[in-house]
């Protein structure tokens, strides 16, 4: 017991769960934002959170059931849909690090939209779960949060800031935030 106390309490996992909370609630208010402040302040937390979710303490799961989940599939359409409205015209965007590239020719259509989605889902259930003050639930989510990250969203979040950092810097001519992004 006072082994898994020590992890959910350790200065990399509090700070996890900080950088955590706040990605969360960023893309909770997202809807109406400008897509060129939306587009930096991402730039500026998804480091921040691979860093802190890289630096997450090892830890193995202790109970047998499942953890409770708390983004819905209403809840993430609504994401989702709020995203991909924002981003518009730059939501979309070709990825080679996905599992279906070895087998295709051709690149992967994917989107920022649906890939923070997906982030978002992982790290608000987490952030849910470890707010519940159980000990065995908190030891358990940071577990699957951590186990999640090296097996999936780790490696989406680093796609979607590359994507990211396009939509950013790049000078297309359809862009329509250009002019603001001149310095």
């Amino acid at each position: 017991m006072k082994q898994q106390s020590q992890v959910i309490f350790e200065r990399n996992t509090v700070e996890f769960v900080t950088v955590a909370a706040e990605y969360c609630a960023f893309i909770e208010r997202s809807e109406g934002q400008q897509r060129t402040e939306f587009v930096d302040t991402l730039l500026k937390i998804l480091p921040l959170l691979y860093i802190k979710a890289a630096m997450l303490p090892e830890c193995e799961m202790m109970g047998d059931e499942g953890l409770e989940t708390f983004v819905t599939e209403d809840d993430y359409e609504v994401i989702r849909i709020n995203l991909q409205e924002l981003l518009a015209d730059r939501d979309d965007y070709l990825d080679v690090f996905v599992e279906e590239m070895k087998y295709s020719d051709t690149p992967i259509r994917k989107s920022i939209a649906e890939d923070l989605s997906d982030i978002y889902q992982v790290v608000k259930d987490f952030v849910c779960q470890f707010r519940s003050g159980l000990n065995e639930t908190m030891h358990d989510a940071l577990a699957q949060c951590r186990e999640l990250f090296m097996e999936y969203w780790g490696q989406t979040l680093v796609n979607t800031m590359r994507a990211l950092h396009e939509v950013r810097y790049s000078k297309s001519d359809d862009d329509t935030d250009e002019e603001q992004y001149d310095d």
